[in-house]
């Protein structure tokens, strides 16, 4: 696969993957604890592919490096809060695994790639 097709399909799945967490967001329960954590979760889910369409468009190795680094510390968050919805048991662990596992997969995705350009 060439690095612009290995691209455009990353970019399609770190957007799949913003709609899973904007649709997994809508379970979590609507109280002041939960709202916070619903934003977070939105934010840093749906920054993932935000950043890495940035990273394609980037001007330079440092910058896509940077935005690389940037999508993977979303990445990590998104991990993170996922992790606190699952202590919490807001919903049932089928309903939050798969969207949990997507989100180390792309973590390791794009920390590879990071490593890859140093």
């Amino acid at each position: 696969m060439e690095n612009k097709e290995f691209a455009e399909k990353l970019e399609i799945r770190t957007r799949k993957f913003a709609v899973s967490i904007i649709k997994l967001s809508v379970k979590i329960p609507n109280t002041s604890e939960g709202r916070v954590i619903k934003n977070q979760l939105t934010k840093s889910g749906t920054s993932i592919g935000a950043n890495y369409r940035e990273a394609n468009r980037s001007r330079s190795k440092a910058d896509f490096k940077n935005k690389i680094g940037i999508c993977a510390s979303e990445a990590n968050e998104t991990l993170y809060w996922l992790e606190i919805i699952s202590d919490m048991q807001w919903m049932l662990p089928e309903e939050f695994e798969p969207v949990c596992n997507e989100s180390r997969e792309l973590l390791a995705l794009l920390t590879s790639i990071g490593k890859k350009l140093s």
